[in-house]
């Protein structure tokens, strides 16, 4: 197995023991805060006929609880780093479940955007980005096995909550199925209780080590030592900026912007999240629309979700081989050109067989993708700039994901077919994916340059280091 970028994290990673009851937590806590707004389109069609709405303000919900869920991003970062991933689960639980209950009592569609789309989405933020973060420091070498276990909790959880979905709809109607919900929910609380810290002292890293960190307690070691070192050489107002500076990098790290690889990432995603949901959201209201009755409608989640299910994990096996981990940015640029290929192939699909066939494929890709969507930022900025980096580009990410989902909806109003929106979802993803291949193919040289210049100064360095030893012999 070929070993990941150095850890920074002044301590080695179990790789295991806890840590899989962590992965078990993590599991839960993304399964639901991926699944649920996804789950959410069975009620689509009863919640646009109560409200008396288009196909795009409805799609506003689960768009605007996705977006969030992205916005939230720097503050769940800033807390994790403060007080750890355990109690912002826990809050982000009660908050999500808070916002179904509140929901399931709206008169208006506004009230379901406040509701479901804005209280809940801060509290699947609280979920998701601290179960991404506890990974990094329980795991190294078995990192993508672990994120992609973890990763599996989407679409284990979307398989269960389509069809029970549909159920409580049956049963309850909407407003009884959300509070019914909203019970549910309260599970989060119990997956943010696995997440123990990792006890670091057990795991130290020999001192010649370079300590750098993932969370609050390591960096403020670190601060403190390296204030220690400067204080007889800068003066008290360059002290003070220093702390200053040193207080904003603690919260969120901002000179992540001058990294190549993670802007690489970034103006990727960007593109690739504006079509990257919308074909999920519609996939169930595009088969009534071809008269599919709804339990097979909803049945086609189940079988997306059942294909992405076992392609998570397995894509995290694949990516942790010793061909693949060393390059893994290309295996994330095939699976985001996959996707959107399956995108712009879906209107020749015909009939619901044709659909059950999209919607393996699509499962294929979107696991793929979503397995290594955070595997290879985590690979790109390393383990202790993780938890800075995801709360940054989720929030960035967050106006893709809103607008995406509405004007897709837009575009299925506009032209009374949803076949335009799968073809502008399958630009929209293909060309990113393509970026993907082009620029990592130049990121890759670049760092081999720079390690090969890296190497070639560190050599001059040790030959040139004894000659004044040898010029001070010859004097004598």
């Amino acid at each position: 197995m070929a070993p990941p970028a150095v850890t920074k994290l002044g301590y080695t990673p179990p790789d295991g023991g806890w840590g899989w009851a962590v992965v078990l937590g993590s599991f839960i806590s993304i399964g639901f805060s991926y699944a649920f707004p996804k789950s959410l389109t069975i009620y689509f069609k009863e919640i646009q006929k109560y409200f008396s709405v288009s196909y795009s303000q409805t799609a506003w919900v689960s768009s605007v609880m996705l977006a969030s869920m992205y916005a939230a991003g720097p503050v769940s970062s800033i807390l994790v780093n403060r007080y750890g991933s355990r109690p912002v689960v826990m809050v982000g639980g009660v908050l999500v479940s808070a916002g179904m209950v509140l929901a399931s009592f709206g008169s208006t569609i506004i009230h379901l955007y406040l509701c479901v789309g804005v209280i809940g989405g801060f509290g699947l933020a609280f979920n998701l980005q601290p179960a991404l973060t506890i990974i990094g420091t329980y795991f190294h070498v078995k990192r993508p096995l672990a994120n992609g276990l973890a990763m599996a909790g989407s679409p284990v959880l979307l398989f269960t909550l389509a069809p029970l979905n549909q159920l409580l709809f049956d049963s309850f109607g909407w407003r009884g199925s959300f509070l019914i919900l909203g019970a549910i929910l309260l599970n989060c609380c119990v997956a943010g209780s696995l997440m123990r810290p990792v006890n670091k002292s057990l795991h130290r890293k020999p001192k010649s080590d370079s300590p750098e960190c993932n969370g609050a307690a390591v960096e403020e070691g670190a601060a403190a030592d390296a204030s220690a070192q400067s204080d007889n050489l800068l003066t008290q107002e360059s002290q003070n900026e220093s702390k200053i500076q040193g207080c904003l990098q603690r919260f969120i790290d901002i000179s992540l912007f001058k990294h190549r690889g993670f802007l690489i990432y970034l103006v990727g995603n960007v593109v690739m999240f504006l079509g990257f949901f919308a074909p999920v959201v519609f996939l169930a209201p595009y088969a009534k629309d071809l008269e599919i009755d709804e339990y097979s409608a909803a049945f086609l989640l189940s079988i997306f979700a059942l294909v992405d299910m076992f392609v998570r994990p397995a894509t995290g096996l694949i990516g942790n081989t010793k061909w693949i981990r060393p390059r893994i940015q290309y295996f994330f640029s095939f699976a985001v050109t996959f996707t959107g290929v399956c995108h712009l192939l879906c209107p020749l699909a015909s009939g619901y067989s044709g659909l059950v066939t999209y919607a393996v494929f699509f499962g294929i890709g979107f696991g793929m993708v979503c397995a290594l969507l955070f595997e290879v930022l985590m690979d790109l900025v390393g383990a202790h700039r993780f938890s800075s980096a995801v709360g940054l580009v989720t929030i960035i990410e967050c106006g893709p994901v809103l607008l995406g989902p509405p004007i897709s909806g837009a575009l299925v109003d506009i032209s009374g077919e949803y076949m335009y929106m799968y073809y502008a979802c399958g630009v929209l993803v293909a060309l990113p994916g393509v970026f993907f291949f082009v620029m990592n193919y130049y990121n890759y040289r670049k760092l081999d340059e720079e390690q090969r210049q890296s190497v070639a100064v560190e050599m001059r360095t040790g030959e040139e280091a004894p000659q004044p030893q040898l010029n001070q012999d010859e004097s004598r």
